[in-house]
């Protein structure tokens, strides 16, 4: 390595956590310094990445041992903020894995702590990153307003994913969780302002605290009179029938991923499916002087589309990108509250019972 690499922690070796240390391995810029986690995860990891990397069980120890220039954080959400703040203060730039923090008020102390200290803040938008949702998006701006956009990924969860499942509603909800990606793909969808979601929720176990739930489905109305939905159900109780709904449509038409692969059977609580699309349809409403469709559907093929460790290869060379020229992220990190601020509204939502205005 270079000189000029960035010296990153890597904090969290689960799912996310290894992708993205895989990512810092493969890349040019990047030397690990050191994988932290409380549980085995991280020996387990270090051995897929050849071993060799310094192990840590306390984040704070690893800062202080390994003195990093960014730090990359993958841990549950109700430590994200903690964890972003003191890198931040050390003079670390920082990628953290979404959401932002467990509150709206905590992710904004970080953005305000990044804004203040100078330093890089890249939230883990993993579909910013995807070239098909890239297409997604822009075949929707085709359509006109407003816009219909209807969303979903239930998860039929058993083992490890079960597990990762109830630790992560130890502080949130599915549809702040997963939500905040795909209100974030409405807004960019729309590029309006959301005014006013309402939402329903279900606990369906007792193995999930009481007050969260395991199911949720959330509706969004837009200032310019787009309306979207999203929902998420996590567990071994959720149905798989219709777990991958992505689909838009407007007054000339509609555009849905159609993943016919990674939406079969079985596959609901795979991560690797729940970013694959393989094929766009794109459908335009125009009827010829017989009332007829006036073109035939387009099928827009994806196959050559990055995994999910590319996708997460791709947030990384963002993340060093921003550093090395110095990217303004203003906006970026602004959608980042905005997301988790409409989510946690529909949260409000679910335990009032009442639509929440924004």
């Amino acid at each position: 390595m270079s000189q000029e690499s960035v010296k990153v922690l890597v904090v969290g070796c689960g799912n996310m956590g290894a992708s993205h240390a895989l990512a810092y391995h493969e890349l040019d810029g990047y030397e690990i310094v050191g994988l932290v986690s409380g549980g085995k995860t991280k020996e387990e990891l270090n051995e897929k990445l050849g071993g060799g990397y310094a192990l840590y069980d306390d984040f704070y120890k690893a800062m202080e041992v390994t003195k990093p220039d960014a730090v990359s954080i993958s841990t549950y959400p109700d430590t994200h903020e903690t964890f972003a703040i003191k890198a931040i203060e050390s003079g670390c730039d920082v990628f953290v894995e979404k959401p932002l923090a467990d509150t709206v008020e905590g992710a904004r102390r970080v953005v305000n702590a990044a804004t203040k200290h100078n330093k890089k803040l890249v939230v883990g938008y993993i579909l910013r990153h995807h070239p098909s949702w890239e297409n997604f998006i822009s075949v929707s701006q085709k359509l006109g307003k407003p816009l219909v956009m209807r969303m979903n990924l239930n998860q039929q969860s058993e083992d490890k994913m079960w597990t990762l499942h109830r630790n992560l509603m130890k502080s949130l909800s599915p549809i702040v969780d997963c939500g905040v990606h795909y209100i974030d793909v409405m807004c960019q969808m729309t590029r309006s302002k959301p005014v006013q979601v309402y939402a329903i929720g279900a606990r369906l176990t007792e193995e999930i605290p009481e007050g969260n739930y395991n199911y949720g489905n959330l509706q969004i109305r837009f200032e310019d009179g787009s309306v979207g939905w999203y929902e998420a159900g996590w567990g071994p109780m959720v149905s798989e029938t219709a777990f991958f709904i992505k689909d838009v449509f407007g007054p000339k038409g509609s555009v849905s991923i159609v993943a016919k692969e990674a939406g079969g059977s079985g596959k609901s609580d795979s991560i690797e499916a729940h970013t694959k699309t393989e094929s766009l349809l794109y459908h335009r409403s125009e009827l010829d002087a017989n009332e007829k469709f006036a073109h035939e559907d387009e099928w827009i093929d994806l196959t050559d589309e990055p995994d999910h460790n590319g996708l997460c290869k791709r947030e990384q060379e963002y993340f060093l990108k921003a550093i090395k020229e110095d990217i303004d992220l203003t906006d970026h990190m602004e959608d980042a509250v905005n997301s988790l601020r409409i989510a946690f509204a529909c949260d409000e939502s679910v335990r009032t019972g009442k639509v929440v205005h924004l």
